[in-house]
């Protein structure tokens, strides 16, 4: 009933060989593509934090996200993924606020508004670059 499998053969081999013929033929983008019209799914999740280091917990909740859309891709739904993009603006504002010993609005309008959000930007950017997210 099953084919005997080969114990000589390379698993990471098999799965990278697997990869490239998925990426050179595009087929995580034909199996969205094939579906439209369909029924649409959405999955609507919360963006990345933009500071602090990431944990094995983003992996696993990123995991479990992907299989809730690939099993409804497999159902026949049209499952367009779109990534979406947020720098946690509070967070972010709050470590600026304290790199600055700012403790109020009041602080921060005489700081400059303006000044303060390009801190804040550069807080943001200064952490994806570093590779920290």
């Amino acid at each position: 009933m099953f084919r005997e499998v080969n114990t000589k053969m390379s698993s990471l081999q098999l799965e990278e060989d697997i990869l490239r013929f998925w990426k050179e033929h595009e087929i995580f983008g034909k199996s969205v593509k094939m579906r439209k019209g369909r029924s649409h799914f959405a999955f609507y999740e919360g963006p990345p934090t933009a500071n602090g280091s990431p944990g094995v917990h983003h992996v696993l909740s990123r995991l479990y996200k992907d299989v809730v859309c690939r099993y409804k891709t497999m159902k026949g739904y049209h499952v367009p993924r779109k990534a979406g993009w947020d720098t946690h603006g509070l967070p972010v504002e709050l470590e600026v606020e304290g790199s600055l010993a700012l403790t109020s609005k009041a602080q921060i309008e005489e700081y400059g508004v303006a000044r303060f959000n390009e801190r804040c930007r550069q807080s943001a950017f200064n952490i994806l670059s570093n590779g920290k997210l």
